[in-house]
C-alpha cells in the first residue's frame, strides 16, 4: 500500500503535534504517523506546561498561531505566574494540567485541521534518493512518499528503561520502543548518540496523609497562556502540596546506590543537569539534611498524583521504603515505580536554524531528538519545523526567528551552534535579550509575522491590533498629560512617595516604584475615563502599559544593543571561505567553522572556541 504526502511527521509528541498543525494548515497535505493514537501529546514525565522561560516559549508558540497555549488553558487545573517578586523579564506561566483531556483536546485540533491526517503505526525506514528524503516505510509494510519529512520520534529510538537492575526497552512505561529509524538516519551520515531522562513514582492519593503537608493553591487572575480571548480556568482547580525528604530517606537510598543505574555503570550516557533525580541529589549534595518535593495531581477526577522531585531508576523496594519515611507517605501506596530511560538523539549541530538537516534535503528533526529536554522546547521546534517543511514544498523565504526575536530563536540557535553535550533545557539566562523577549509581548514580537505567513488567523491578528492601539494611546495619555501638585500631593503622601515641588507628566508619576496605573488612576478623573474606554483585555493590556513605561529605559537599551550587534547577522559567509585554507584563523577555529559551516559572522562569533581574534580576521576578509 503507498500514500502520498507533502509532509510526513514522525511521532505524536508535543514536537509532532506542532509541526503537523503548522504545516496543514499552511496547505500542506501532512501526516501524523503515531505508534498510539491514544497517546496523542502525551505528557510522559510531569502533566505541566510552561515553568521558567519554557513559558515564554509557549506564549510565542500560541502568539505564532501554535496550540499549546490554547489546549494548555483548556485542561488547566492549577495556573500560576512565576517570579512574581522579580521584573517582568522572568515572569513565567506554569500550568498543572489534566493528562487525560491534554490528549483529547491535541486530538480534538488534530481531527479538524483541514489537510491533516493521522496514521497508527511505526516508522522503519527513511527513503532517501539523491541525498534527498523521498518518504518513509512502516513496519506494516507501508509506504508513504513525501516531499518532506519531520522526525520527532522523542525518547523512542531504541528506547531502553531501566529501574534498578532491570532493564526493558520501551519509548515509555508499557509503550514500545522504535527500532531501525535511528540506523536507517545514520546511514547517510547523520550522527547520533544517547541521552538519560527520568520520570518519579505515581502515588495513588487516597493512600496520602495531606495534613502533614503544606497546600499550594493556584491563582486566579487574568494570566493564561494564549492571547486570544478563550475563557480561563475551564476545568475545577485543583492545589498542590509540598513536603521534604529527610535523613532517613537518604540513608535508605544511599543503600540501594550499588543497584542504582546510575552508579553501577548500566546507565552511560548522560541525563539532564537541572531535573536530577533523587540519587543524583544526595550524592551531589551529600550535606544538605533535606530535598523539597511537590505532589501534584494528575488529573481534575483521577487520584493518581505525580511527586515531583523525587525522580529515580533505584530498585522499586528502595523507591518505596525511602518514601515512607516520609510523615505524609507512611502508608503509602502507588500506581507505578519512577524509571529511567535511554534514548537515541541526533548532534542538532547538523541541522539548518529551519531545523532541516544539513546532509539529506527536506528532512527535518525536531523535539527531544535533537537533544532537548522538555514539552515546551520539543514545540517551539517543532512549529518551526512544519512551517519550514511546509516552504520547502510550496515555496517562499526560510522561516527563522533570531534571539533578539523570541526564546525559541535562542533555543534553536544554542542548537544548531553550540550543539549539545546534555539535554538542554532553557532558561531565562540563556537569553541574553530577555528583557526584549518578555511573556507579555510575545504577540506584539511574532504575531505579524505570522500573520503574513497564513499561520495567525485573522481574529488573532485583529486581537492583536486592538491591543497595541489600546497601548499606544494610553502611552501617549501618559506622555502629554501634566499633573499638579496641589491635585496630586494628598494621593502621594499616601503611597509613601516623595510630594510633587512642581507639575509633571503623568508618565514620570507612574515611573516611581510605589505607584502603579491601579493605585494612581483613581486621583486623576481624566486618566481614570481614558482607561474606561479599555473594555476588553483590560488587565492584559493595562499590564503591558505598565511595563513599557516602567522599563523603558532598560527596553531601550537593550534594543539598541540587540540592533547594534544585529549588524554582524547582516554579514553572510556561508560558502564564502575555505577554513581549513586559513592559517590565520586557530586551529579550533578552523575545525569548529568547517563543522558548523556558519551562515553569518554573527553566528560564527557564537560557536565555542572560534575567539574574537578569529571574528577580526573573517570581518578583515569580508572587507570589513
Amino acid at each position: 500500500m503507498e500514500f502520498n504526502y507533502d509532509v510526513i511527521v514522525i511521532g505524536a509528541g508535543h514536537a509532532g503535534c506542532e509541526a503537523a498543525a503548522a504545516a496543514a494548515r499552511l496547505g500542506s497535505k501532512t501526516c501524523l504517523i503515531t505508534m498510539d493514537m491514544n497517546k496523542i501529546g502525551q505528557m510522559s514525565c510531569n502533566p505541566a506546561v510552561g515553568g521558567i522561560a519554557k513559558g515564554q516559549i509557549v506564549r510565542e508558540i500560541d502568539a505564532l498561531g501554535g496550540h499549546m497555549g490554547l489546549v494548555t488553558d483548556r485542561t488547566a487545573i492549577q495556573f500560576r505566574l512565576l517570579n512574581r517578586s522579580k521584573g517582568p523579564a522572568m515572569w513565567s506561566p506554569r500550568a498543572q494540567c489534566d493528562r487525560g483531556k491534554f490528549i483529547w483536546a491535541w486530538r480534538e485540533v488534530l481531527e479538524n485541521t483541514p489537510n491533516l491526517h493521522i496514521w497508527q503505526d511505526t516508522v522503519r525506514r527513511l527513503l532517501v534518493e539523491d541525498g534527498e528524503v523521498r518518504g518513509v516505510e512502516t513496519v506494516w509494510g507501508v509506504t508513504f512518499h513525501a516531499r518532506c519529512v519531520i522526525v520527532t520520534a522523542g525518547t523512542f529510538l531504541n528506547g531502553l528503561m531501566h529501574v534498578g537492575r532491570t532493564m526493558l526497552p520501551g519509548g515509555r512505561m508499557a509503550e514500545p520502543a522504535s527500532y531501525e529509524l535511528t540506523e536507517s538516519i545514520a546511514s547517510h551520515g547523520i550522527t547520533y548518540g544517547r541521552m538519560k531522562t527520568g520520570t518519579p513514582v505515581r502515588i495513588d492519593g487516597r493512600s496520602v496523609h495531606y495534613e502533614d503537608m503544606e497546600v499550594q493553591d493556584g491563582e486566579a487572575d487574568f494570566h493564561k497562556f494564549s492571547f486570544l480571548d478563550t475563557p480561563t480556568r475551564q476545568l475545577k482547580q485543583l492545589p498542590c502540596w509540598t513536603c521534604y525528604t529527610n535523613e532517613e530517606v537518604h540513608e535508605v537510598l544511599r543503600r540501594g546506590l550499588p543497584d542504582s543505574p546510575l552508579y553501577n555503570g548500566q546507565i552511560q550516557s548522560i541525563g539532564p543537569r537541572y531535573c536530577p533525580s533523587i540519587e543524583t541529589k544526595i550524592v551531589t549534595f551529600p550535606d544538605k539534611p533535606q530535598h523539597q518535593l511537590f505532589l501534584e495531581p494528575e488529573g481534575e477526577t483521577t487520584r493518581e498524583l505525580y511527586l515531583n522531585g523525587f525522580s529515580s531508576s533505584l530498585p522499586m523496594d528502595i523507591q518505596l521504603e525511602a518514601l515512607e519515611k516520609i510523615p505524609a507517605f507512611r502508608d503509602l501506596v502507588v500506581y507505578r515505580p519512577g524509571y529511567a530511560i535511554e534514548y537515541d538523539y541526533f548532534d542538532p549541530t547538523q541541522l539548518k536554524h529551519t531545523l532541516e538537516t544539513k546532509k539529506i534535503k527536506n528532512l527535518f528533526l525536531a523535539g527531544q531528538v535533537n537533544g532537548t529536554t522538555g514539552y515546551e522546547e520539543a514545540a517551539g521546534q517543532g512549529i518551526i519545523a512544519g512551517i519550514n517543511a511546509h516552504i520547502n514544498c510550496h515555496g517562499g523565504e526560510p522561516f527563522t526567528l533570531a534571539r533578539d526575536e523570541a526564546y525559541i530563536g535562542v533555543l534553536i540557535d544554542d542548537l544548531v551552534t553550540k550543539g549539545v553535550d546534555e539535554p538542554y533545557r532553557m532558561f531565562t539566562s540563556r537569553a541574553e535579550y530577555r528583557i526584549l523577549l518578555r511573556m507579555d509581548d510575545a504577540d506584539m514580537r511574532l504575531t505579524e509575522r505570522a500573520y503574513r505567513l497564513g499561520l495567525a488567523t485573522r481574529h488573532r491578528y485583529d486581537l492583536l491590533t486592538s491591543k497595541r492601539d489600546a497601548i499606544h494611546r494610553i502611552l501617549d495619555f501618559a506622555r502629554s498629560y501634566s499633573i499638579k501638585p496641589a491635585l496630586i500631593n494628598p494621593a502621594l503622601e499616601a503611597l509613601g512617595t516623595t510630594p510633587l515641588r512642581q507639575g509633571c507628566k503623568l508618565v514620570d508619576l507612574i515611573n516611581r516604584p510605589q505607584v502603579t496605573i491601579a493605585n494612581i488612576a483613581e486621583h486623576v478623573s481624566a486618566f481614570k475615563r481614558e482607561l474606561d474606554k479599555v473594555t476588553e483585555r483590560r488587565e492584559e493590556i493595562l499590564e503591558a502599559v505598565e511595563i513599557l513605561i516602567k522599563y523603558e529605559g532598560y527596553i531601550g537599551r537593550e534594543r539598541m544593543i540587540a540592533d547594534k550587534l544585529g549588524r554582524l547577522e547582516s554579514i553572510k559567509i556561508k560558502g564564502k571561505f575555505d577554513y581549513n585554507s586559513l592559517q590565520s584563523l586557530s586551529t579550533e577555529a578552523r575545525q569548529k567553522l568547517v563543522k558548523i559551516d556558519p551562515e553569518t559572522i554573527a553566528q560564527a562569533s557564537r560557536i565555542p572556541g572560534v575567539s574574537p581574534s578569529d571574528i577580526n580576521v573573517l570581518l578583515v576578509l569580508c572587507g570589513r
